[in-house]
This record gives structure tokens, sequence and C-alpha cells, in this order.
């Protein structure tokens, strides 16, 4: 198993995009508003005659220049006046990478401290393997992070928060709100049509699925409802015919899948639901499926697959033909990473984000067998976090590419 150390003098956490200055007590920083922030098309095009690397034609040093990693903008934009038009903006550095097809992918962690139980989002550059902050998530302060539900639009590099429950009073929230990585801010969307916490969600063809959750008192919904991003409206989708919190949700094959988990004192078996948005119809989980669905899952090749609650588990993936679940070859979950987990997939690798924000990386490989099925197998190596993230737990986790 590798593993790959980050200590905290090798990873400080930045804020995306921006610099980092120490100051001392003696001086103060006077703040003067430049030009170069926000440049008139007169003062870029006074520019466009210095080269951005001399010998070099711009095509090719801007291709270099876009991958420059966050953490090293605020010392690069000392080189020149059009490195600091390029480098000092988040949003046009983001633009232009965008326009070139340059996509990497970052992990975001939604997390909150574990003595104050502060919520905030931490982010993690799977390229370079450092930490970085985003603004903080408008809403109330005292509220249940457990109690979100967080999807995203990956390629998009959008981010979407929905519900939630104020701690104080279990009080459901109706709050929507996305995250543009391009341009580094939160912005509200218009409201649900049912506040609700503890929900299912997910994301099918570019449009955002919430079904079920806790209303006020802890009553469970069977309520369902979909937002289209581009519109900014919500609609009502057909109820799921049981009331129904959820403990994970995954989208498989074009459909919602919706798990309550088993339930202590385990005496009854768990419910699930699978909605599919063709017909607009649900219909109820397979027994195999929703009694072997004992964690949290992830979706990778087309296969489900669940990272059990039961430390240092091995991964399991689902057999749709059978009804059953079944072990995969490899390691189990690396011992550093320690309930409760985050999980989320990007391609061939699963990212579990455990206690203190240490990061386990599988890479799942994918083999064909003489029967025509394939065969799976993980191998582990981890990430660890910096001191300065770890007293935070995680809650939910996200990839997406900018």
């Amino acid at each position: 198993m590798q593993r790959v150390r980050l200590s905290s003098q090798q990873a400080p956490v930045h804020k995306l995009g921006d610099s980092q200055m120490t100051l001392s007590p003696k001086f103060r920083l006077a703040v003067i508003q430049s030009s170069l922030l926000n440049p008139s098309p007169e003062l870029e095009s006074s520019l466009s005659g210095e080269p951005l690397i001399p010998g070099l034609p711009d095509d090719v040093a801007l291709n270099c220049l876009l991958r420059l990693p966050v953490e090293s903008h605020a010392a690069c934009r000392a080189v020149c006046k059009r490195w600091h038009l390029l480098l000092g903006n988040k949003e046009r550095f983001f633009t232009r990478r965008k326009e070139l097809g340059f996509k990497d992918p970052w992990l975001f962690v939604f997390a909150y401290h574990k003595c104050t139980g502060k919520i905030q989002w931490q982010v993690l550059d799977l390229t370079h393997f450092t930490w970085h902050t985003i603004p903080a998530m408008p809403c109330k302060e005292k509220v249940c992070p457990h109690g979100f539900r967080c999807v995203s639009i990956s390629r998009e590099g959008t981010l979407f928060v929905c519900g939630g429950v104020v701690s104080d009073v279990d009080c459901p929230l109706d709050l929507v709100l996305k995250y543009e990585m391009q341009k580094n801010r939160w912005t509200v969307l218009n409201k649900m049509i049912t506040a609700r916490s503890f929900c299912a969600s997910g994301v099918i063809d570019g449009m955002i699925y919430v079904a079920g959750g806790s209303s006020t008192d802890l009553f469970e919904l069977d309520s369902a409802e979909v937002l289209d991003p581009v519109k900014g409206n919500w609609r009502s989708i057909a109820n799921m015919g049981t009331n129904m919190a959820s403990y994970d949700a995954a989208v498989l094959n074009g459909k919602l899948l919706v798990t309550e988990g088993w339930l202590w004192p385990f005496i009854v078996s768990p419910r699930g639901q699978i909605y599919d948005p063709r017909t607009n119809n649900w219909e109820s989980m397979a027994v195999g499926l929703r009694e072997g669905w004992t964690g949290s899952s992830v979706v990778v090749y087309g296969h489900l697959f669940v990272v059990s609650e039961h430390e240092r588990m091995k991964l399991k993936v689902y057999d749709t033909d059978n009804d059953s679940w079944e072990t995969i070859e490899g390691p189990p979950l690396p011992e550093q990473i320690c309930k409760p987990f985050a999980v989320n997939a990007c391609d061939c690798r699963i990212y579990v984000v455990g206690r203190n924000l240490h990061v386990a990386v599988g890479h799942i490989s994918r083999l064909s067998t003489c029967e025509e099925k394939w065969s799976f197998s993980v191998q582990w190596h981890v990430i660890d976090a910096p001191q300065s993230v770890s007293d935070l737990t995680p809650s939910s986790s996200q990839v997406l590419f900018a």
C-alpha cells in the first residue's frame, strides 16, 4: 500500500486562489485597489504586446501558465503585469482553463469541527495534494451538518447543497445553494417546495432530484421533487409510496436508488425505493440490494460499490443478476481511515475521507472472467491531512473538475 504523507509544514491550507500573507504587528497593510484586479479593455490591449514568456509564442506560454498550481499564484503574480492579469483573478484563470479544455479533479469535503460543530468546506487538489478553503456557505449558524444533502455536476464544476436542519429546534430547511468553482462563489437558488432534512438526492441528466427525508418533529416524508438548474425552478414528481428518511442514495443506470439503511435493533429489514425519471414511477428495491447495502455507496464502471460502515471491511460490489453483494479482491480500507466516512468517486478511483480528513484513494481495476462477467480489485493509498484540519470530521464529499 502506497502512502503519501503531507505534513502541516509541507501542505498549509490555502484560500482557493488567494495569497497567504503573514504581517508583523509592527506594520499595517494599506489596501489599494489595483487596476490590474479589474482591468479595462484598454489596459489589456496595451499589455498584449508583452510576451507572457520571452522566447515562446503566447499560446504555448499560456498552456504552461494555466498548469500552475493555485498555491503558487501569489508568488507568480509578481513576475510581470500580464502574469498578474492572468493569475490575480481566480475567475479569469479558471475561465481560460475551461476554454482550453483543462480540467483537473478537486475533492470538496463538507466538514465540521468536532468540538464547536462549526461547518466548513475544505478542498483537496487531487493533482498537487494541497488543501484549500472556499468562501463560507451562506446559511444559519447552528445547523446539523448531517442534515444537508450535497450533489454535484462534476464536469461543470458546480456543487449543490439542499435542505438541512436547525440544530436547536429540529426545524428542517428548504434551503438550496449552488457553488461554482469557476467563480469561487455561492448563489442562493429558489427554495425547495418542501423543507426537508436527511433526504435522498442525486443527479440524473443534469437534473437535481431530492426525495423523502424528515420534516418538522422528525416526521418522515414520502414526497419528492426535481430542480432544473438552468431554469432554476422546482417541480413535484411522484411520491415514493412510503415515508422514509434516507441513509444513502445512488444513481445507477439512470435511476435514483434510495435506502434507509439498517436501523437498531436490526429486527426489521431496511426499506428501499427506486425512481425511474423516464416513467415517473417508484418501485420497491430488490431484497438482496437493500439488505446488503451496509455503507456509503459509489458507482464505478457502471457498478454499485459500498464502503462498509464497519471499519477494516473490504469493498463490495452489487451483482444485479443474482441480487447479491460480492467482496472484491484487494486489502480492506486502510486502518488510518476512521468513521465517520464521506465517500465519492471519479472515473476509476474511490475517495474515502475519514475522521481528521485523512483520505484513502482506492484504484479500482476491472477484469473480465470466463463467464463474461466482470471481476474487480482495489489498491489503496492514503493522503494524510495536515495538522491544521485535524479537528475536522467529514459529513459528505464531492469531486469537481476545473
